[in-house]
């Protein structure tokens, strides 16, 4: 027989004491690590696993399996793990010494109340946290690696500000950025500032509004990002005034850019682009329309006279219009590569903007 730990929420004692340990996850199994003369490493998980959502407070459960039950044993995030018996991998991890940090055991069961063969208490310090060798080493502040809201993540990401990801300096601070970058004519500091503001939830529309007028497209492009994900109001507006712009890379920016916001003036401009005279404009729809379930605009796109469309339609609502029931035939609304609309209203734009664009 071979001695592994499991470590579990305490408020669970009681029900692995009568019915063992459950299998969960996918592929379904318990995750075991075999006890070894240190007790840092034999309880390395500790502090990762408390660390996450749940009850606080872990114990740890000591199971004997046979020397002949089938486990696998790697390092975690390890996609092609080694199957060995249990004995096989308490050898293989008790070789490593110090290297069996990240190590872990996975047997594809349940655990057995008879194999359980106590719970006890164990110090909430053991371990590491986030990886091996962690401690020490100054932790990523990326939006992907620090989310908001976690704990810690705000005093984190204020001592340590990530040159790309934030958080944004203070709207007194923007604002004057903004006016020395106008000041000055320097586009570059201009959407460098326009990009701050697009991590921020509610903004000064009325003081970026009449960037919508910009001679220069990129701003106009940066623009359509920085208000697309605020609540304050009149940003559905302005996001309108750009989607009549001139520039097809603008309009396209501005389909992209709404493609998850959540208000039915966004959902209302996503079928007016739908019918975009520009390509380009027509496909970065697409993704918007497929989170609203829109599918009687997807099976128009999904017969555009421009291939890319249909290519990106049939790979991303392929599924979708096939459970969607019969609709009515809307050849009429098909956009046409090239062709203008008929009225100013087609695009959503300004009556000073161009015809269709």
């Amino acid at each position: 027989m071979t001695a592994f730990v499991h470590l579990a929420p305490a408020v669970h004692a009681a029900r692995i004491r009568r019915g063992g340990l459950k299998a969960s996850g996918e592929p379904r199994g318990v995750y075991l690590f075999p006890v070894l003369p240190s007790y840092p490493l034999t309880h390395q998980w500790l502090r990762e696993l408390a660390r996450r959502p749940g009850p606080r407070g872990l114990v740890a459960v000591h199971v004997r399996l046979p020397d002949d039950a089938p486990v696998t044993v790697g390092r975690y995030g390890d996609r092609s793990p080694e199957a060995t018996t249990a004995a096989g991998a308490a050898g293989r991890i008790r070789g490593l010494g110090d290297g069996a940090l990240g190590w872990e055991v996975f047997l594809p069961r349940a655990v057995a109340p008879a194999e359980v063969r106590r719970i006890r208490a164990v110090r909430q310090v053991a371990g590491w946290r986030y990886f091996p060798g962690a401690h020490g080493t100054a932790p990523c502040v990326c939006a992907g690696c620090v989310q908001p809201g976690t704990y810690g993540s705000r005093r984190l990401r204020e001592r340590r500000p990530h040159p790309l990801d934030g958080p944004a300096p203070a709207s007194r601070v923007l604002r004057e950025r903004l006016e020395r970058a106008e000041a000055r004519g320097d586009t570059a500091a201009l959407c460098a500032t326009l990009r701050w503001y697009e991590l921020r939830r509610r903004g000064p529309v009325e003081r970026l509004a009449p960037l919508a007028e910009h001679p220069d497209a990129g701003v106009r492009r940066r623009l359509a990002w920085s208000v697309a994900g605020w609540s304050t109001p009149g940003a559905d507006a302005l996001l309108r005034t750009l989607a009549g712009d001139a520039d097809a890379e603008v309009r396209e920016n501005v389909a992209a850019s709404i493609a998850y916001r959540r208000t039915p003036a966004a959902g209302a401009l996503l079928a007016d682009l739908a019918r975009d005279p520009s390509a380009a404009v027509r496909e970065a729809v697409v993704d918007g329309l497929v989170e609203r379930e829109e599918t009687a605009l997807l099976a128009v796109l999904a017969r555009d006279p421009a291939a890319a469309v249909r290519e990106t339609v049939a790979a991303l609502a392929d599924d979708l219009l096939r459970e969607a029931p019969p609709t009515e035939d809307r050849e009429a609304a098909a956009p046409t590569e090239g062709r203008a609309a008929a009225t100013p209203s087609a695009t959503a734009g300004p009556p000073s903007g161009p015809t269709g664009s």
